[in-house]
């Protein structure tokens, strides 16, 4: 690694090595989830289905006609639960080895890749969010009741991914600063 006169915990210090650190923990996580939920499919699979049925929460006639049981359907929507999970690991993945070119100086264009890994990071966190508080807390939460559900309750899961994203999104959204403390040009 070549800093050209920057300090070398001006790098790994920065911002920058924040967002690209979060950007690859979440990418493999995401990553993890997408293929733990192709080699265990069954115990996955029947959670879907769990939640989808409604069949272990609170029966009410107001809210019972939301159910849908038909298995065909839940495995639709599991199979496309986990690709999204693949597609958002591999663009914060990508996003993670954009800020790697960043953050070593490799790019000689370093305004224009610092600009494709923001945006790489963000539509990464934001596509996390929206399976998370979209997906399972809003639509298996509420409108499935999953918060009720006595086999499968991932909420809580749900909303500390939703968080992480978030935190993300906030990092990566930061102005740069300007002046003396501004990140380090690694050109």
């Amino acid at each position: 690694m070549r800093f050209s006169g920057t300090k070398f915990l001006d790098v790994v210090g920065s911002r920058r090595m924040a967002v690209a650190l979060l950007a690859t923990i979440t990418g493999f996580y995401y990553l993890f989830v997408a293929v733990t939920n192709c080699t265990d499919t069954e115990t996955n699979r029947h959670a879907v289905a769990a939640v989808l049925s409604m069949r272990s929460t609170i029966h009410n006639p107001g809210t019972d006609w939301r159910a849908i049981t038909n298995g065909g359907v839940a495995l639709v929507a599991y199979i496309l639960i986990v690709i999204w999970e693949y597609l958002t690991a591999f663009v914060l993945l990508a996003a993670a080895a954009v800020w790697g070119g960043v953050l070593t100086g490799r790019p000689r264009r370093f305004a224009a890749r610092s600009d494709v890994a923001v945006k790489l990071s963000s539509l990464g966190w934001t596509m996390a969010m929206l399976l998370f508080a979209g997906g399972f807390l809003t639509v298996a939460g509420e409108w499935f009741r999953m918060w009720a559900n006595d086999q499968v309750d991932a909420s809580g899961a749900a909303l500390q991914n939703f968080l992480i994203a978030a935190v993300g999104l906030i990092l990566v959204h930061l102005p740069e600063p300007v002046g003396p403390q501004s990140e380090p040009n690694l050109r």
